[in-house]
């Protein structure tokens, strides 16, 4: 079975960002990366399908030449090889531009199950695995915390993907599709496993095979940052009058309807 996994590299949540002269993104000089975590877990799915399955686990990144860093932990981890559509302008783009860069390089490459996170820490669109299914001509599944492959009963192939997902108000969902299919995965669907001394080392071995990013992409974006701001931090009070009794309750009242805390 071959299954591909799209990676990002995103912000460190423990770093310290500062914003870059024109105030639409950071300055990259004081910025710490790390991988994004859904998508860690995406990874970690597919090697335990690789495990029970057998086949091959390719890394998919695009951006920036830092890329690498991510995409080096990912076959310390397990994967078998890597691809890096590489281009500055990928770093902020937005999903529709990502996801083209990314089905121009895994189009020929057939592959039965593609996972995604199920979104990026940094802009959390919840849409770049979406659009890669769509321009891949895929059937696909969001928010999934559960995977199920089936075999068919004549060769003992994969045929099928049973998946769960996550609604709203503790809600779940099965939902069967043929393959080949894209899932994007919920974080938490499993125990995320880290890089041996063997894995990293053996990783030093493993293919990375590059692809330029076309000149034009950051031209046919949809979207754009016009502006980034720190949090304005504001403190209100409010006072509540009244019997203790009418008090109490109007407390209630505002703490369920307006603060949204019960």
């Amino acid at each position: 079975m071959k299954i591909a996994v799209c990676l990002k590299h995103v912000l460190a949540r423990d770093s310290q960002p500062r914003l870059d002269d024109a105030s639409t993104w950071i300055r990259e000089s004081d910025a710490a990366y790390e991988m994004n975590e859904p998508d860690a877990y995406a990874l970690e799915e597919a090697l335990r399908l690789k495990e029970k399955r057998g086949g091959e686990v390719v890394v998919c990144s695009a951006g920036p030449a830092r890329v690498a860093q991510v995409i080096r932990e990912a076959l310390a981890r397990g994967a078998d090889r890597a691809i890096h559509v590489e281009g500055d302008a990928l770093d902020r783009a937005d999903a529709s531009v990502v996801a083209a860069a990314l089905a121009g390089a895994m189009r020929d490459e057939q592959f039965d199950l593609i996972l995604t996170g199920l979104q990026s820490d940094d802009q959390g669109l919840a849409q770049t695995g979406v659009i890669l299914a769509e321009r891949l001509g895929l059937s696909h599944a969001t928010i999934v915390m559960e995977v199920d492959l089936a075999d068919r009963q004549d060769a003992g192939t994969t045929a099928s993907v049973r998946v769960k997902r996550e609604l709203e108000g503790g809600w779940f969902q099965w939902v069967a599709m043929p393959l080949p299919a894209l899932l994007t995965i919920q974080s938490g669907i499993n125990q995320l496993r880290y890089a041996t001394l063997k894995g990293i080392m053996a990783a030093k071995k493993k293919e990375i095979r590059k692809v330029a990013a076309a000149a034009n992409a950051a031209a046919s974006a949809t979207q754009k940052i016009v502006g980034l701001y720190v949090p304005e931090k504001a403190k209100q009070t409010q006072m509540i009058g009244g019997s203790p009794a009418e008090a109490a309750k109007e407390l209630v009242r505002r703490l369920r309807e307006d603060a949204r805390v019960i």
